[in-house]
């Protein structure tokens, strides 16, 4: 029988999980949950990287386990765990430190970005060192493929260097992951600023709809949502808001942009934004009713979550003590 590749993905439980991230990340992994070994992981330890409330992050660690069972990932297909309860992942983390340099997390851009208002000097060494730890999670369990959008391939990139220096310095060790890029996946922008990614983190609300958004607030964000100069609703570079508005129409209802363009054809802005509001309500809905049952039992998300975990544990001990084994602790 043919063994199937391994995935390893992620969120972190910061912020509101987003439409975005549903486009993007969730629907990809429910379609492809039968055709590999998948690992999708809660990153909560990521997630302590930036202060976070302690009440808040309990809540939002459920809140992302209930959006990822209620989009349709199966636990009897993958393995849905708490990156926190699986105690290999900082352990290999403080391993690859060994093989990891400075001037390369140094060059990390994310870290340039996310320090550029308060400085590097007032950041915590662990989101100078996140990108090891999101290396570790992944050759943690050898996985072959890790879905990756662009603002993830220098981590990526990262990943694998970290791989092939250990397999040279100690021997063959780790699996050296490539990049899965989904044959679908809009990069959802920023709905006031289109420039921008959609961020689950944005101070802004009006900047994202959320996943668990009643239907009121995502008319009402929709309708707010920038638009450019001039009247046609078409998708091109210099019309990036309305190009956003089209992709995110397009990846809720699975129309083409130019079968969206034509239908509008003549048409305003003011009719774009009121349609596309309610197919994100449609596309929406079934995931944030489920959800918000599934957040009702948080006992049987907290035992799905352990049963994740015992698993995860179970599939990272062989990489974990071979590099144990490989540096001379063991």
């Amino acid at each position: 029988m043919e063994t199937k590749q391994r995935v390893f993905s992620g969120i972190q439980p910061s912020g509101n999980l987003h439409v975005g991230n549903y486009v993007g990340a969730l629907k990809n992994w429910v379609a492809m949950q039968d055709d590999y070994e998948n690992y999708f992981c809660i990153v909560d330890l990521h997630a302590i990287t930036v202060p976070q409330d302690p009440k808040v992050l309990r809540q939002k660690i459920r809140e992302v386990a209930a959006i990822y069972l209620a989009s349709g990932l199966d636990p009897e297909k993958c393995v849905i765990f708490r990156q926190s309860k699986v105690s290999g992942h900082a352990e290999l983390c403080w391993l690859l430190n060994s093989v990891a340099r400075f001037g390369e997390l140094s060059r990390m851009t994310q870290f340039k970005d996310k320090t550029s208002k308060g400085g590097a000097e007032s950041a915590s060494a662990g989101l100078f060192d996140y990108p090891v730890l999101q290396a570790a999670d992944v050759l943690l369990y050898n996985a072959h493929l890790v879905p990756v959008g662009e603002d993830q391939r220098q981590h990526l990139e990262l990943m694998r260097t970290l791989a092939r220096r250990f397999n040279h310095l100690y021997g063959e060790t780790f699996v050296v992951p490539e990049a899965l890029i989904p044959p679908t996946g809009a990069r959802v922008m920023s709905l006031d600023a289109p420039e921008e990614k959609m961020s689950k983190s944005s101070p802004r609300p009006g900047s994202y709809v959320a996943i668990l958004d009643d239907p009121d607030s995502i008319r009402k964000k929709i309708r707010r949502a920038k638009t450019d100069s001039g009247t046609e609703i078409e998708a091109s570079p210099d019309k990036p808001a309305i190009t956003n508005l089209l992709d995110l129409y397009s990846a809720m209802s699975g129309e083409t942009v130019s079968g969206i363009e034509a239908h509008y054809e003549g048409r305003g802005y003011g009719d774009l934004k009121k349609e596309l509001a309610e197919v994100v309500i449609e596309g929406l809905a079934p995931v944030r009713e489920r959800a918000l049952e599934l957040l009702d039992d948080p006992a049987e998300l907290d035992r799905l979550l352990d049963s994740g975990a015992r698993r995860a544990r179970e599939a990272a001990q062989p990489a974990l003590e071979s590099a144990r084994t490989r540096l001379g602790l063991d």
